[in-house]
């Protein structure tokens, strides 16, 4: 029996054993369930492989900003379209540790760099090697987005201490050709392979709300589902209103109980992986978060800013988690006013 037939008595538990062959119409099913049904599935999965009642916090920092020659329809650092954003250089070592101290000190128990790249130069991959072995030293996990690698430069970026990589699919192969053209599906798939040769955790998943259908959102699920090892973190990101992008044109928030159930889907078909929410939760309100909690995320971005956009303050992600009971290494932040 499939995962997405499971039914429930007093005597059964939903499997937590990763499976790598899923289908989109095993996951049209699990999406289709009754809700309760489908919360209680992803809940007892949850439950057999996270603490419920946690939630891993992060920090992301746009180390280089802006010019990206890629042509991503939905990005506000993409060199193609106009959209206020000024290009930056790669920041320096010292403030990018600096950054990361205050991060760590705020609550946050990862530390992610993103750099507005198609790939990095060998140069300036000496210097992200630096800062993450300084962010390392503060005793916070590593993160790193920089664009495609290849496998020197994912072992480069291995010895200097780098856990994770990320690298999204965005969403489903099918919609992919809508939204960008500068980049397949396939490259990003090879940079996910580099990563893990090199011995990385991956951080992939995607973004919602750019025009796509809930197929789209199923088939992004089943291709990382896929994978030969499942991401170790999963993003989910709802797009965030960009000027002057394309997908301007086609972008529609995502219901809120179909984001929910997304989520629900995301925990059952990856039941190891941590499901972050990512981009987006500022137009969340306390309920969604809650429910999408209760369906199986596990992980917050904090701080005010995610590289471009607006993410809730520090103060109503701690209320909210104290409201329902949940620990987080907010927790045990440093009040920079003691």
């Amino acid at each position: 029996m499939d995962a997405a037939s499971i039914s429930y008595d007093n005597n059964r538990e939903p499997s937590s054993q990763p499976r790598h062959d899923w289908t989109r119409a095993e996951a049209e099913t699990l999406y289709d369930r009754p809700f309760a049904d489908l919360i209680f599935q992803a809940q007892s999965i949850h439950r057999n492989n996270f603490d419920p009642n946690h939630v891993e916090t992060a920090s992301l920092l746009s180390i280089k900003t802006g010019g990206c020659p890629e042509d991503c329809g939905y990005c506000s650092q993409s060199a193609h379209y106009d959209t206020g954003v000024k290009a930056t250089k790669l920041m320096d070592a010292d403030e990018v540790l600096a950054t990361a101290l205050r991060a760590r000190d705020a609550g946050a128990s990862r530390f992610c760099m993103a750099a507005a790249w198609r790939n990095p130069k060998d140069k300036d991959l000496d210097r992200v090697c630096d800062m993450v072995s300084a962010v390392k030293g503060l005793g916070l996990e590593t993160c790193a987005t920089l664009g495609m690698l290849t496998p020197d430069q994912a072992r480069r970026l291995r010895d200097a201490g780098l856990d994770f990589y990320n690298h999204n699919v965005d969403t489903s192969p099918e919609f992919y050709g809508r939204i960008i053209t500068t980049r397949t599906m396939q490259d990003r798939i090879d940079t996910l392979a580099h990563a893990r040769e090199a011995g990385l955790k991956v951080c992939c998943g995607g973004i919602v709300g750019m025009g796509e259908q809930v197929g789209d959102r199923l088939g992004m699920l089943v291709l990382l589902a896929n994978l030969p090892t499942h991401p170790e973190s999963v993003p989910i990101n709802m797009w965030n209103e960009v000027k002057a992008v394309p997908v301007n044109d086609t972008a529609e928030r995502p219901d809120p109980i179909a984001l929910v159930r997304m989520i629900a889907v995301a925990r059952v078909m990856m039941p190891k992986s941590v499901v972050r929410l990512s981009a987006g939760r500022q137009y969340m309100t306390d309920e969604l978060q809650a429910l999408c909690f209760l369906a199986g995320a596990n992980s917050i971005f904090i701080g005010d800013v995610l590289l471009t956009t607006k993410n809730p303050q520090a103060t109503r992600d701690a209320n909210l988690l104290g409201r329902l009971g949940i620990t987080s290494q907010l927790d045990n932040a440093i009040d920079p006013a003691a």
